[in-house]
């Protein structure tokens, strides 16, 4: 897989004009992930299956680390954006890379609270037929996996998927002596809700702890499946961006 970093104006350039369709941008945040995870937990899986998609028509880009985590804002160490700076943001680098000729993108992301400005930054792209960029979270496809690995269907918060996953792609980082302690003060589901008014705003709110569902439960072992599946996923993705036609992909208005 071609990093983009390490490469040079002019390996660059030859890339661009002769094997390059899509680029692949990770992105994620940089916010607390309780105890025992890093706070770096949502960019490190999301870099890490954008660079395990071993393509020749493909290339990655340097990283975005902070999002739009204000929700995590009472826990130490957590950055973030505002939503509409980190859209701009990651729009503009979608723009940067199209300039070049690579107009078709991949957005690998790691946090959900990044989704609704990454989807406006592709709708806007695409509307100016800048780019077309399709955003896509590494839990997004996962056909059951984890239902079979977790005995449920979606992703909590520094939960027994993402400690798996960061088991599997940075384990030195993980405090597995802290795990209980995540778990002890941890949510059972995301948000709290009094007479069906949603009043759990952060997440603070409604975990002692920054945790959401149960970290005790997360393995290695269980983050080289859910790892090998995202990668698969990803580059699967990855094929069918490069086959469309741009124009395909930015149909004109009707009129």
């Amino acid at each position: 897989m071609r990093l983009l970093h390490e490469e040079t104006t002019t390996s660059a350039g030859e890339a661009f004009d002769d094997e390059i369709e899509v680029a692949i941008l990770p992105t994620g945040s940089l916010e607390q992930h309780g105890p025992a995870l890093p706070l770096g937990t949502d960019f490190l899986a999301a870099e890490a299956v954008a660079r395990g998609v071993d393509r020749e028509d493909a290339v990655v880009l340097p990283t975005v680390p902070v999002g739009v985590s204000a929700h995590h804002r009472q826990f130490d160490g957590t950055l973030w954006a505002e939503p509409e700076t980190f859209e701009d943001y990651v729009g503009e680098i979608c723009a940067s890379i199209a300039s070049h000729g690579v107009r078709k993108l991949a957005i690998c992301n790691g946090h959900g609270g990044n989704d609704d400005a990454l989807r406006r930054a592709a709708r806007r792209l695409r509307a100016d037929g800048v780019a077309y960029a399709a955003p896509w979270n590494w839990w997004s496809s996962l056909d059951g996996l984890d239902e079979e690995l977790f005995g449920r269907s979606g992703i909590g918060h520094a939960d027994a998927m993402e400690t798996s996953m960061v088991r599997h792609v940075a384990d030195d980082l993980v405090r597995a002596a802290r795990l209980a302690d995540a778990e002890a003060g941890a949510a059972d589901s995301w948000g709290r809700s009094v007479h069906g008014a949603a009043v759990g705003f952060d997440a603070a709110d409604f975990s002692e702890s920054g945790a959401v569902g149960r970290p005790t439960e997360g393995s290695a072992e269980k983050g080289r499946r859910l790892y090998e599946r995202a990668t698969d996923e990803l580059d699967a993705l990855v094929g069918w961006l490069a086959e469309q036609p741009f124009d395909a992909l930015t149909p004109e208005p009707h009129r």
